[in-house]
């Protein structure tokens, strides 16, 4: 992905365990999840919003639109 192998990552996660500690690292990575997963359903909804939109206009011009 970036080029980072196991050795790497376990540092970078040893440097995030010493900075947060045990305590904050829960609450980061549940704020991490949630933020994924609105990012995702805000791509989502977006995504349906534009397949509405071009639908709408299809009808409304009687012309079929590629997908």
């Amino acid at each position: 992905m970036f080029g980072l192998g196991t050795q790497e990552l376990i540092i970078i996660l040893a440097i995030v365990f010493l900075i947060f500690g045990a305590k904050r690292l829960p609450e980061i990575g549940s704020g991490l999840g949630k933020a994924i997963k609105n990012f995702k359903g805000g791509i989502k909804s977006i995504e349906e919003g534009s397949a509405e939109k071009s639908k709408e206009e299809a009808k409304e011009t009687g012309t079929p639109k590629a997908t």
